[in-house]
């Protein structure tokens, strides 16, 4: 009788002590990955036993942007390709009330252009070059995001062969302050 407890008491302990390990190791795989997670999406978290895992910088990582445009303008097919090119992960939406967007963003009526999008926390109104965008999310200005109003021939997206116009990417705040982020001559 006392060998057949003691049998019982081992296998007792070991399903314990195992699955006390699986516990602790499952939940430290999920800390683990979420951290991860949340270093991908640009979040930091404090968690004691992941201090180990280091952020991933800005050029390791590949910026997100959410792009809204109408489902009938097929410039803005091209700017997406242009920023896939260039390293970007775009989500794309389409809707029938892009006014309605630009309303909501608080893009300047005198910046608006086809499309608007969203990275980062910046608004980016237009045929804003990929460069450009590398350039805001590096230097991080207060400001509320870039606009290349209009539609300018030669700006990604909107390539007629060689002809090239000269236009510029405007930055705009939320007090309508507007200024000359860059400029492009034409060829």
């Amino acid at each position: 009788m006392y060998y057949k407890f003691r049998q019982y008491y081992r296998k007792f302990k070991m399903r314990r002590r195992n699955s006390l390990y699986s516990i602790v190791a499952s939940r430290a795989i999920v800390a683990i990955t979420t951290v991860i997670m949340l270093s991908i999406l640009g979040i930091t978290a404090s968690v004691s036993y992941a201090s180990t895992i280091t952020q991933p910088t800005l050029k390791a990582q590949t910026p997100n942007i959410t792009v809204y445009r109408s489902p009938e303008c097929t410039c803005c097919g091209g700017w997406i390709k242009h920023l896939k090119t260039e390293g970007f992960s775009v989500q794309d939406f389409l809707t029938s009330d892009i006014e309605a967007v630009k309303q909501k963003l608080q893009v300047p009526d005198n910046l608006t252009s086809c499309h608007t999008a969203m990275i980062d926390g910046y608004v980016i109104e237009g045929h804003v070059p990929a460069n450009d965008i590398k350039r805001l999310l590096e230097k991080k200005s207060n400001i509320s995001g870039l606009s290349v109003p209009n539609m300018p021939v030669g700006t990604p997206g909107m390539e007629m062969g060689d002809k090239k116009d000269p236009f510029s990417v405007l930055s705009f705040d939320n007090k309508n302050r507007i200024a000359v982020f860059n400029q492009y001559l034409s060829s």
